[in-house]
């Protein structure tokens, strides 16, 4: 995959510990940087699936669409 160069702007405070943390872990500052941003996006779906998935236990899907499920799922079993 392509890598683009990207500038981002940092607090002194910030990059010391970014650095420090660079050279306990044994790696560098951009992959630090690039595990962070990963992880925000990762966290950012999960985040919005939890949503979508506490959305369907406050207003549930329609009892006539869920019972057509069921009928649907116990008429295409196998019969074991």
């Amino acid at each position: 995959m392509r890598r683009r160069r990207v500038l981002v702007q940092l607090d002194d405070d910030l990059v010391r510990r970014l650095d420090r943390l660079a050279t306990e872990q044994g790696t560098s500052r951009s992959e630090l940087l690039q595990r962070g941003a990963v992880a925000l996006l990762e966290a950012e779906f999960l985040l919005v699936d939890t949503e979508l998935q506490a959305s369907y236990r406050v207003t549930p899907q329609d009892p006539k669409v869920v019972e057509a499920a069921c009928r649907l799922a116990s008429e295409t079993l196998p019969n074991w």
